[in-house]
């Protein structure tokens, strides 16, 4: 039998970039390159109201390409250390 190989290109997107987009580029301090922080506490704060008896839906993960995963690690590492995520304990 033959071997084969299968090659894949991911290609770029061809949409504008994002300094090209109108409101974006009007608007630079809204769309900021690095979140400084988590937002200051809230009069109001969002809560999910819970049905009893209910358990978080558990299903494995899939599989990514090489590439997205990675892009994966390096945001869960950045979001980790900025302290916006935590490890789960469940």
């Amino acid at each position: 039998m033959e071997n084969l190989v299968a090659l894949y290109a991911v290609a770029e997107s061809q949409g504008p970039r994002l300094e090209e987009i109108p409101v974006v580029r009007d608007f630079p301090d809204v769309f900021l390159e690095d979140l400084p922080g988590l937002p200051p506490p809230r009069e109001v704060d969002f809560i999910i109201d819970l049905v009893p008896g209910t358990r978080p839906i558990a299903i494995p993960s899939y599989r990514m390409a090489p590439r997205e995963l990675e892009e994966l690690r390096t945001q869960l590492k950045d979001l980790g250390e900025k302290g916006f995520i935590t490890p789960s304990m469940s």
